[in-house]
């Protein structure tokens, strides 16, 4: 197959290219498709981009790897961005179990070290990076639960049925679920702009 037929199949022929014929450019074009929505998605999640650059990347592996367990009664998007989320979660609740692991085990006679407040360089940040990272900190404040489920519906633009097959839960619940996130965001953004 050429590469301009390549590039002109749906995400579903390309992993079934891949499934059948091992055919790796199709999977590298997949890999094109979806590294940059799954960065988006994953660091909206987590907040963190070197560690949200290694989910994606850790995603793209267990694609690879077991290629053979897609099936084609999902969408490739909903079957990969399932993966991601799983990963995204995992590094989440990992992150925590650090930190609640973290504060507890400080103690008396450990020394402290003051790390720099990059975050706020003038000569880094437009004005669109600072609304930009207004938003993500405030993502961040919402529950992971709702936070997931307003990454996939306002930023990655999924619909409910979508969200509903990889959160694994009904369309009901992701529909009161991205109501409660937006709410919550909404309340934070909302002091944002008083003063």
């Amino acid at each position: 197959m050429t590469e301009q037929n390549l590039n002109e199949l749906s995400d579903e022929e390309l992993i079934l290219e891949f499934q059948l014929n091992n055919t790796v450019r199709a999977f590298e074009i997949l890999v094109q498709r979806y590294k940059n929505p799954l960065i988006n998605y994953v660091f909206r999640f987590l907040g963190d981009y070197e560690a949200c650059v290694d989910i994606v990347q850790e995603t793209m592996i267990k694609v690879y790897r077991n290629k053979d367990s897609y099936k084609s009664i999902a969408k490739f998007s909903t079957w990969i961005f399932t993966i991601a989320g799983n990963l995204a979660r995992t590094e989440y609740q990992r992150r925590r179990r650090r930190k609640i692991f973290s504060l507890s085990s400080y103690g008396e006679g450990e020394e402290t070290y003051d790390i720099p407040d990059e975050s706020y360089r003038p000569d880094q940040i437009t004005d669109t990076g600072i609304k930009d990272e207004i938003i993500q900190k405030a993502l961040m404040k919402i529950s992971p639960v709702y936070r997931d489920m307003v990454v996939l519906r306002d930023i990655q633009e999924l619909s409910y049925e979508e969200i509903a097959e990889i959160t694994g839960t009904n369309v009901g619940t992701v529909k009161s679920r991205i109501n409660r996130g937006r709410a919550q965001l909404q309340k934070l953004l909302k002091g944002i702009y008083k003063e």
